[in-house]
Protein backbone atom coordinates (compact mmCIF):
# COMPACT_ATOMS: atom_id res chain seq x y z
CA UNK A 1 0.00 0.00 0.00
CA UNK A 2 1.21 3.67 -0.42
CA UNK A 3 1.57 5.29 2.54
CA UNK A 4 1.18 8.86 3.58
CA UNK A 5 4.77 10.14 5.15
CA UNK A 6 4.35 13.40 6.67
CA UNK A 7 2.27 16.50 6.42
CA UNK A 8 2.71 19.92 4.51
CA UNK A 9 2.26 23.48 6.35
CA UNK A 10 -1.15 23.20 5.71
CA UNK A 11 -2.67 20.70 7.08
CA UNK A 12 -5.29 19.49 4.46
CA UNK A 13 -1.59 18.99 2.52
CA UNK A 14 -0.44 15.39 2.25
CA UNK A 15 2.23 13.51 0.89
CA UNK A 16 1.88 10.16 -0.43
CA UNK A 17 5.39 7.98 -1.21
CA UNK A 18 4.02 5.44 -4.30
CA UNK A 19 4.30 1.68 -3.38
CA UNK A 20 5.78 -0.85 -5.63
CA UNK A 21 2.13 -1.96 -6.51
CA UNK A 22 1.29 1.42 -8.01
CA UNK A 23 4.22 1.91 -10.15
CA UNK A 24 3.93 2.01 -13.57
CA UNK A 25 0.43 3.89 -13.18
CA UNK A 26 -0.31 6.92 -15.36
CA UNK A 27 -0.34 10.10 -12.77
CA UNK A 28 -3.86 10.97 -13.74
CA UNK A 29 -5.40 7.10 -13.33
CA UNK A 30 -3.39 6.73 -9.87
CA UNK A 31 -5.31 10.12 -8.35
CA UNK A 32 -8.60 8.99 -10.00
CA UNK A 33 -8.82 5.66 -8.65
CA UNK A 34 -7.22 7.27 -5.28
CA UNK A 35 -9.85 9.92 -5.02
CA UNK A 36 -13.34 8.61 -7.04
CA UNK A 37 -15.56 11.14 -5.81
CA UNK A 38 -13.12 14.70 -6.99
CA UNK A 39 -14.69 15.42 -10.40
CA UNK A 40 -12.12 14.57 -12.81
CA UNK A 41 -11.42 18.66 -14.42
CA UNK A 42 -10.70 19.32 -10.63
CA UNK A 43 -7.60 16.87 -10.49
CA UNK A 44 -6.50 17.54 -14.04
CA UNK A 45 -6.59 21.43 -12.91
CA UNK A 46 -4.10 20.74 -9.87
CA UNK A 47 -2.01 18.67 -11.95
CA UNK A 48 -1.18 21.38 -14.61
CA UNK A 49 -1.15 24.35 -11.99
CA UNK A 50 1.59 22.27 -9.92
CA UNK A 51 -0.71 22.20 -6.69
CA UNK A 52 -0.27 17.98 -7.45
CA UNK A 53 3.58 17.65 -7.58
CA UNK A 54 5.93 14.48 -8.30
CA UNK A 55 9.72 14.89 -5.59
CA UNK A 56 8.86 18.46 -5.32
CA UNK A 57 8.80 19.18 -9.13
CA UNK A 58 5.67 19.79 -11.77
CA UNK A 59 4.70 17.20 -14.28
CA UNK A 60 2.02 16.11 -16.53
CA UNK A 61 -0.76 13.49 -16.18
CA UNK A 62 0.82 11.36 -18.24
CA UNK A 63 3.50 10.83 -16.04
CA UNK A 64 4.17 7.20 -14.95
CA UNK A 65 4.81 7.23 -11.23
CA UNK A 66 7.58 4.99 -10.02
CA UNK A 67 8.40 3.26 -6.42
CA UNK A 68 9.62 6.00 -4.06
CA UNK A 69 7.86 8.73 -5.93
CA UNK A 70 6.61 11.53 -3.09
CA UNK A 71 3.62 13.04 -4.42
CA UNK A 72 2.31 16.06 -3.04
CA UNK A 73 -1.16 15.81 -2.58
CA UNK A 74 -3.40 19.65 -2.27
CA UNK A 75 -6.27 19.42 -0.29
CA UNK A 76 -9.14 17.85 -2.75
CA UNK A 77 -12.97 18.21 -1.63
CA UNK A 78 -15.80 17.03 -3.63
CA UNK A 79 -19.09 18.75 -2.30
CA UNK A 80 -22.08 20.87 -3.96
CA UNK A 81 -24.27 22.66 -2.18
CA UNK A 82 -23.62 20.20 1.30
CA UNK A 83 -24.43 17.12 -0.89
CA UNK A 84 -22.05 14.59 -1.65
CA UNK A 85 -20.50 14.10 -5.36
CA UNK A 86 -21.67 10.64 -6.65
CA UNK A 87 -19.05 8.45 -7.21
CA UNK A 88 -18.58 6.23 -10.57
CA UNK A 89 -20.88 3.55 -8.87
CA UNK A 90 -24.13 5.48 -8.78
CA UNK A 91 -23.64 6.70 -12.43
CA UNK A 92 -23.17 3.67 -14.31
CA UNK A 93 -26.09 2.14 -16.10
CA UNK A 94 -27.31 -1.03 -15.76
CA UNK A 95 -27.04 -1.62 -19.33
CA UNK A 96 -23.69 -1.12 -19.66
CA UNK A 97 -22.83 -3.19 -16.25
CA UNK A 98 -24.78 -5.91 -17.81
CA UNK A 99 -22.98 -5.69 -21.25
CA UNK A 100 -19.85 -5.79 -19.46
CA UNK A 101 -20.27 -8.60 -17.42
CA UNK A 102 -21.11 -10.60 -20.27
CA UNK A 103 -18.04 -9.38 -22.18
CA UNK A 104 -15.65 -11.11 -20.15
CA UNK A 105 -13.94 -13.82 -22.41
CA UNK A 106 -10.45 -14.63 -20.37
CA UNK A 107 -9.84 -13.99 -16.62
CA UNK A 108 -7.05 -14.72 -14.18
CA UNK A 109 -5.43 -13.24 -11.06
CA UNK A 110 -3.45 -11.06 -13.05
CA UNK A 111 -6.07 -9.64 -15.67
CA UNK A 112 -9.09 -9.58 -18.05
CA UNK A 113 -9.70 -9.72 -21.37
CA UNK A 114 -12.81 -8.33 -22.74
CA UNK A 115 -14.80 -8.40 -25.87
CA UNK A 116 -15.43 -4.18 -25.25
CA UNK A 117 -18.79 -3.30 -26.74
CA UNK A 118 -19.06 -0.48 -29.28
CA UNK A 119 -19.90 2.54 -27.80
CA UNK A 120 -18.00 2.33 -24.64
CA UNK A 121 -15.23 4.16 -24.07
CA UNK A 122 -12.52 2.93 -22.48
CA UNK A 123 -12.39 5.55 -19.86
CA UNK A 124 -14.83 8.56 -18.68
CA UNK A 125 -13.63 12.02 -19.35
CA UNK A 126 -13.98 14.40 -21.71
CA UNK A 127 -17.82 14.67 -20.80
CA UNK A 128 -17.95 11.25 -20.65
CA UNK A 129 -19.17 10.09 -17.24
CA UNK A 130 -17.67 6.80 -16.75
CA UNK A 131 -16.53 4.04 -19.56
CA UNK A 132 -15.08 0.36 -19.46
CA UNK A 133 -13.00 0.69 -16.13
CA UNK A 134 -15.27 2.98 -14.32
CA UNK A 135 -18.08 -0.25 -15.05
CA UNK A 136 -15.62 -2.71 -13.95
CA UNK A 137 -14.53 -1.14 -10.95
CA UNK A 138 -18.30 -1.39 -10.04
CA UNK A 139 -18.80 -4.43 -11.16
CA UNK A 140 -15.64 -6.01 -9.34
CA UNK A 141 -15.26 -3.41 -6.01
CA UNK A 142 -12.88 -6.54 -4.57
CA UNK A 143 -10.27 -5.59 -7.48
CA UNK A 144 -8.82 -2.43 -5.97
CA UNK A 145 -5.51 -1.85 -8.66
CA UNK A 146 -7.90 -2.01 -12.19
CA UNK A 147 -5.52 -0.60 -15.10
CA UNK A 148 -5.95 -0.31 -19.17
CA UNK A 149 -3.32 -2.13 -20.03
CA UNK A 150 -3.37 -0.69 -23.95
CA UNK A 151 -7.05 1.58 -25.46
CA UNK A 152 -9.51 1.08 -28.14
CA UNK A 153 -11.36 3.94 -29.55
CA UNK A 154 -14.66 4.37 -28.38
CA UNK A 155 -16.62 3.08 -31.47
CA UNK A 156 -14.39 -0.03 -31.80
CA UNK A 157 -15.16 -3.37 -30.60
CA UNK A 158 -13.43 -6.13 -29.83
CA UNK A 159 -10.25 -7.68 -27.05
CA UNK A 160 -9.07 -5.48 -24.80
CA UNK A 161 -6.79 -6.28 -21.55
CA UNK A 162 -6.88 -4.49 -18.20
CA UNK A 163 -4.81 -5.38 -15.93
CA UNK A 164 -5.67 -6.35 -11.84
CA UNK A 165 -2.59 -5.32 -9.89
CA UNK A 166 0.90 -3.32 -10.75
CA UNK A 167 2.92 -6.30 -11.35
CA UNK A 168 0.59 -7.48 -14.23
CA UNK A 169 0.12 -4.12 -15.96
CA UNK A 170 4.40 -4.09 -15.96
CA UNK A 171 4.64 -6.96 -17.44
CA UNK A 172 1.97 -6.71 -20.25
CA UNK A 173 3.14 -3.20 -21.33
CA UNK A 174 6.66 -4.71 -21.74
CA UNK A 175 4.81 -7.24 -24.04
CA UNK A 176 3.33 -4.40 -25.66
CA UNK A 177 6.46 -2.32 -26.44
CA UNK A 178 8.87 -5.97 -27.56
CA UNK A 179 5.90 -6.99 -29.68
CA UNK A 180 5.24 -9.98 -27.91
CA UNK A 181 1.52 -8.95 -27.94
CA UNK A 182 -0.01 -9.82 -31.49
CA UNK A 183 -3.52 -7.92 -32.34
CA UNK A 184 -5.60 -8.80 -35.05
CA UNK A 185 -8.49 -6.42 -36.29
CA UNK A 186 -11.17 -7.24 -38.76
CA UNK A 187 -12.27 -4.00 -40.53
CA UNK A 188 -14.61 -3.28 -43.18
CA UNK A 189 -12.97 -1.30 -45.97
CA UNK A 190 -14.55 1.24 -49.26
CA UNK A 191 -13.72 -0.24 -52.54
CA UNK A 192 -11.05 -3.57 -53.37
CA UNK A 193 -8.21 -3.49 -51.73
CA UNK A 194 -5.62 -5.43 -53.70
CA UNK A 195 -4.34 -8.44 -52.52
CA UNK A 196 -1.38 -7.62 -53.45
CA UNK A 197 -1.05 -4.82 -51.01
CA UNK A 198 0.42 -6.83 -47.30
CA UNK A 199 1.89 -4.03 -45.80
CA UNK A 200 1.45 0.02 -45.40
CA UNK A 201 4.01 2.03 -44.01
CA UNK A 202 3.45 5.48 -43.18
CA UNK A 203 4.29 7.80 -40.35
CA UNK A 204 1.85 9.35 -38.22
CA UNK A 205 1.38 12.60 -36.36
CA UNK A 206 -0.98 13.61 -34.19
CA UNK A 207 -2.61 17.30 -35.63
CA UNK A 208 -5.05 19.66 -33.95
CA UNK A 209 -7.61 21.14 -36.37
CA UNK A 210 -8.90 24.66 -35.57
CA UNK A 211 -11.70 23.61 -34.39
CA UNK A 212 -10.13 21.31 -31.08
CA UNK A 213 -10.45 18.57 -32.78
CA UNK A 214 -7.47 16.19 -33.55
CA UNK A 215 -6.90 14.01 -36.37
CA UNK A 216 -3.93 12.06 -37.00
CA UNK A 217 -2.17 12.59 -40.58
CA UNK A 218 -0.11 10.40 -42.80
CA UNK A 219 3.26 13.71 -42.05
CA UNK A 220 7.22 12.62 -42.67
CA UNK A 221 7.01 14.82 -38.61
CA UNK A 222 5.21 11.67 -37.75
CA UNK A 223 6.38 8.44 -36.03
CA UNK A 224 7.06 5.15 -38.26
CA UNK A 225 4.44 3.24 -38.48
CA UNK A 226 3.83 -0.42 -40.12
CA UNK A 227 0.12 -2.71 -40.53
CA UNK A 228 -0.13 -5.76 -42.00
CA UNK A 229 -3.05 -6.14 -44.29
CA UNK A 230 -4.80 -9.08 -45.87
CA UNK A 231 -8.20 -10.19 -47.80
CA UNK A 232 -11.01 -11.87 -45.79
CA UNK A 233 -13.32 -11.47 -47.93
CA UNK A 234 -15.14 -9.11 -51.17
CA UNK A 235 -18.00 -7.80 -51.05
CA UNK A 236 -19.91 -5.06 -53.90
CA UNK A 237 -17.83 -1.95 -52.78
CA UNK A 238 -16.23 -2.94 -49.87
CA UNK A 239 -13.39 -5.39 -48.84
CA UNK A 240 -13.44 -7.13 -45.09
CA UNK A 241 -9.45 -7.15 -44.09
CA UNK A 242 -7.95 -8.36 -41.43
CA UNK A 243 -5.26 -5.60 -40.10
CA UNK A 244 -2.41 -6.55 -37.61
CA UNK A 245 -0.89 -3.28 -36.09
CA UNK A 246 3.07 -3.98 -36.22
CA UNK A 247 3.14 -0.59 -34.60
CA UNK A 248 0.57 1.02 -32.25
CA UNK A 249 0.02 4.33 -33.39
CA UNK A 250 -3.37 6.27 -32.47
CA UNK A 251 -5.96 5.52 -35.31
CA UNK A 252 -3.35 3.25 -37.22
CA UNK A 253 -5.64 1.22 -39.02
CA UNK A 254 -8.05 3.49 -39.69
CA UNK A 255 -5.45 6.24 -41.52
CA UNK A 256 -2.86 3.22 -43.18
CA UNK A 257 -6.48 2.71 -44.59
CA UNK A 258 -7.48 5.81 -45.77
CA UNK A 259 -4.05 6.38 -46.91
CA UNK A 260 -4.44 3.31 -49.13
CA UNK A 261 -7.37 4.65 -50.78
CA UNK A 262 -9.73 2.29 -48.62
CA UNK A 263 -11.11 4.11 -45.68
CA UNK A 264 -12.77 1.82 -42.93
CA UNK A 265 -16.82 2.02 -43.45
CA UNK A 266 -18.10 4.34 -40.80
CA UNK A 267 -15.67 6.40 -39.73
CA UNK A 268 -16.52 9.69 -39.30
CA UNK A 269 -12.59 10.91 -39.35
CA UNK A 270 -11.51 9.87 -42.23
CA UNK A 271 -14.01 8.18 -44.61
CA UNK A 272 -14.35 9.87 -48.25
CA UNK A 273 -17.68 10.92 -48.78
CA UNK A 274 -18.55 7.95 -51.34
CA UNK A 275 -17.51 5.58 -48.25
CA UNK A 276 -20.20 7.15 -46.40
CA UNK A 277 -23.00 6.72 -49.29
CA UNK A 278 -22.24 2.73 -48.76
CA UNK A 279 -22.19 2.85 -45.05
CA UNK A 280 -25.49 4.15 -45.02
CA UNK A 281 -26.99 1.78 -48.08
CA UNK A 282 -25.70 -0.99 -45.51
CA UNK A 283 -27.21 0.44 -42.91
CA UNK A 284 -24.10 1.06 -40.59
CA UNK A 285 -24.09 3.82 -37.74
CA UNK A 286 -20.73 2.75 -36.09
CA UNK A 287 -16.99 1.89 -37.08
CA UNK A 288 -16.66 -0.96 -38.79
CA UNK A 289 -13.67 -2.31 -36.71
CA UNK A 290 -13.39 -5.14 -34.42
CA UNK A 291 -10.26 -5.85 -32.39
CA UNK A 292 -10.95 -10.12 -33.09
CA UNK A 293 -8.19 -11.68 -31.43
CA UNK A 294 -5.07 -11.26 -29.26
CA UNK A 295 -2.11 -13.82 -28.68
CA UNK A 296 0.24 -13.19 -25.74
CA UNK A 297 2.06 -15.05 -23.36
CA UNK A 298 0.16 -13.91 -19.61
CA UNK A 299 1.83 -13.41 -16.47
CA UNK A 300 1.09 -16.07 -15.34
CA UNK A 301 3.45 -17.90 -18.13
CA UNK A 302 0.22 -19.40 -19.83
CA UNK A 303 -0.20 -19.21 -23.67
CA UNK A 304 -3.57 -17.81 -25.04
CA UNK A 305 -4.94 -16.84 -27.83
CA UNK A 306 -8.27 -15.05 -27.41
CA UNK A 307 -10.97 -14.64 -30.03
CA UNK A 308 -13.84 -11.87 -29.55
CA UNK A 309 -16.62 -12.88 -31.65
CA UNK A 310 -18.31 -9.82 -33.76
CA UNK A 311 -21.44 -8.13 -32.25
CA UNK A 312 -24.47 -8.92 -33.94
CA UNK A 313 -24.51 -4.90 -35.76
CA UNK A 314 -21.56 -5.90 -37.68
CA UNK A 315 -22.71 -9.22 -38.50
CA UNK A 316 -26.12 -8.25 -40.41
CA UNK A 317 -23.81 -5.74 -42.27
CA UNK A 318 -21.85 -8.13 -43.51
CA UNK A 319 -25.18 -10.15 -44.27
CA UNK A 320 -26.34 -7.40 -46.64
CA UNK A 321 -23.05 -7.06 -48.13
CA UNK A 322 -23.95 -10.71 -49.35
CA UNK A 323 -27.01 -9.77 -50.30
CA UNK A 324 -25.86 -7.09 -52.80
CA UNK A 325 -23.75 -9.95 -54.30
Amino acid sequence: MHKAIQQGVNASVSHIEVDSDDEGQRLDNFLTRRFPNVPKSRLYKAIRSGEVRVNKGRTNAKYKIAAGDVLRIPPLVSVVQGAKVADDISRVSHYWLNAVRDSILYEDDDFFILNKPSGLAVHGGSGLKYGLIEVLRQLRPEAKRLELVHRLDRDTSGCIMIAKKGSALRQLHAALRERRVTKRYQALVFGKWPRSVRFVEAPLHKVALSSGERVVRVSEQGQASRTEFSVLNRYPGATLVEAIPVTGRTHQIRVHAAHQGHCLLGDDKYAHPDAAGLAGALGLSRLFLHAASLSLMAPSGKRLEIHAPMGQTLLEVLARCVDRI
